[in-house]
Order: C-alpha cells, then structure tokens, then sequence
C-alpha cells in the first residue's frame, strides 16, 4: 500500500480545477506510459487499456473544486461560473453544499497555474467569501494574486495527512479514485479506464458518453468510482464502502452489483446503499428531497439503459474541502473489492 499513497501525495500536489484539468491529465498520462499502458486523450476524457481492455470498464473524475479568476482581482467558485451552470440542475451535492461553506475557505491558501501548461502563476490566501444570490456564485476576494487575467485557474493548496487513528485527509474528491484506479494498473489490471473531465460542474457524463458513442461500445459493467459525504467522523468509522441501487436519474442493474455485493458479504465489509440510507433518514424527519446525482445515472438515461452498470463509493467527510477525510480501512476496502472483480481469475 505504501506504492498507494506515494502515488496519491504526488497527484494531490497537481492541480486540477474543475475546467483546467489539461496539467492533471499529462501527470496521469505519463503515470499510465511508465506502466506500458496505451493512453488516449479526447476532448474532456483520458482513457488507459491494458492488453485486455475490454475485461472491464472503470470511471473516476479528475477534476477537484478550485476557482476562476473572472475579472480584475475577482474569483468565482468554478463548477459554478455560468458558462458551466447549464448542466447543473440544482440536486447535486455540490450545489447544496454551496450555500452553506463559503466560510470555510477564509486564509485558505491558494496557487495559481495556466490552464494548458500548468506553469506556476503565483501564491495567494483567501481573505474573504461570499455567496452572489444574483450570479449564484461565492464570490472570493484574495491577497496576491491581483496580476492574474480572467480565465486564470486557481487551485486550492494541499497535500496528504494521515494521522495516528487512520484517517487520511486531503482534497481527496475525487484525487483518490484516480490514485486507486492507477495502483489498480501496477497491481496487473488490464481493462480500460477512463479519466474524466468537469464532473463538478455535472459535465463528465457526456465527455464519457461521446467516447462509447466514438466507438459504437455499449457495457452493462460500466464501474465508476467517487467519494459519498457524510456528517461525521462516527459515519465513517462504522462503513468501509458505498454502493447505490440507483440515484435521481436511473436504477442501476448491473452484474457488477451482484459480484460486488458477494465480494462484500464474503468479506464481511460494512456497506449500505447510499440511497436506501438517504431515504430512511428524510422518512424519518419527515422531509423531502434529493438522493443524489450520479455520472453513471446520468448516462444511464441518456442512453435508455444501452449502457450500464454500478458504482463504489469511498465514505468521507468534510466533503469538497482540503480536509476532506476518509478511513485507510475504507481505501484498503475499495482496493480489495477491485482486485477481486478484476485481478483474481474466474471474476
């Protein structure tokens, strides 16, 4: 696992804002070469194949929250600036997270970097943040990095911490999956992956469906990996893995849920359906509201179920922050479920 998190420290440290993910994809695609791997780049998606590429189909998001500079010293949150804003239909977490943290950024430390060559633009700290009813936006103030022009991606600092009781904190969505997706390769996987773009701006689905529609390819095992908030250290700590039955858009039936779900009873691993948990817990406070929206849903209903399949979820908290945290119990749990699926023979 020690090869896991030296691979998961140096993504971190590469930025990768929501729209300006061209730097991150060059890191993951050299990452991928090293391994012998064949690597394409498409317009919002990179994909790696193995020597047995149609033995599985993995997805994991590569971009992070950051900000846009948008004007002379003025910054926006950028999976909500409006260019991006046409994809978001207000049920995300994302969005309902975005009326209630624009606190928490306050002396965040931030670095700016060219969107396309990922050069080093200069340092700055958050100074103060506020949320725009009119632009729908949080609108960030910031020392330092009043010589930038608009267009300008501004990632948040931050690297690994792991303590003492074995919680691993970082800007980790959706960092992790990508780390876990190429330690995946170096353990012997040998199907396709795919890296894509914008999912924080509810874009990714449709970089990952023009791909399948490029080549005529339709899978009922489509796989995509993420990270699911929770409220509380004590969530966490009682569940190494999340799976959903479906979300806002679709049911989800898939042979993987099936051999996911023996791998989990088998291995006696702590999971629920994220779904199923949402329901119960607005059942019992008598309230109504979203289950979530997936990229896999939304496929899902784009393609009137001619591509499916399931997803695996790392339980954290502290969601959409440089404090985002898991369990090294949780990671070690998606590691197993993969190689189990993809590594061991008769799966």
């Amino acid at each position: 696992m020690e090869k896991f998190y030296d691979i998961l420290k140096q993504l971190i440290r590469t930025p990768s804002v929501v729209g300006a993910e061209h730097p991150f994809f060059m890191r993951v695609k050299r990452e991928l070469e090293e391994l012998d791997l064949n690597v394409e780049y498409y317009d919002g998606v990179l994909v790696a194949k193995g020597n047995n590429p149609d033995s599985g189909y993995i997805s994991g998001h590569a971009d992070r929250h950051g900000l846009i500079c948008t004007g002379h010293n003025e910054f926006q949150y950028a999976a909500f600036i409006a260019k991006n804003q046409a994809d978001l239909r207000g049920n995300s977490n994302s969005e309902k997270l975005l009326k209630n943290f624009e606190m928490r950024f306050i002396d965040q430390k931030v670095q700016a970097y060219e969107p396309w060559s990922g050069s080093y633009l200069g340092m700055g700290i958050i100074k103060d943040a506020f949320l725009c009813n009119r632009r729908k936006n949080i609108i960030f103030k910031i020392d330092g990095l009043e010589h930038l022009l608009p267009g300008t991606a501004i990632a948040f600092m931050d690297s690994l911490e792991i303590d003492e009781n074995g919680l691993v904190s970082a800007q980790l969505d959706n960092v992790i999956s990508i780390a876990i997706i190429i330690y995946l390769y170096q353990l012997g996987y040998q199907g396709t992956a795919f890296f894509t773009a914008s999912e924080e701006a509810g874009k990714s689905w449709r970089f990952l469906l023009e791909y399948f529609r490029r080549f005529d390819i339709n899978t009922n095992e489509l796989l995509v990996l993420d990270t699911s908030p929770y409220k509380s250290v004590d969530d966490i700590n009682h569940l190494d893995i999340v799976l959903r039955n479906r979300d806002e858009n679709a049911y989800f039936r898939s042979p993987l849920e099936t051999k996911i779900k023996k791998i989990v009873l088998e291995n006696n691993i702590n999971y629920h359906y994220k779904d199923a948990y949402l329901e119960n817990l607005m059942t019992s406070a008598g309230t109504k509201g979203s289950i979530g929206v997936t990229e896999l849903g939304r496929i899902i209903d784009a393609t009137k179920g001619e591509i499916q399949g399931a997803t695996l979820q790392v339980p954290t908290i502290g969601y959409h922050t440089v404090e985002e945290t898991t369990t090294k119990k949780a990671i070690d749990t998606m590691i197993l479920v993969l190689s189990k699926l993809y590594l061991e023979e008769g799966n």
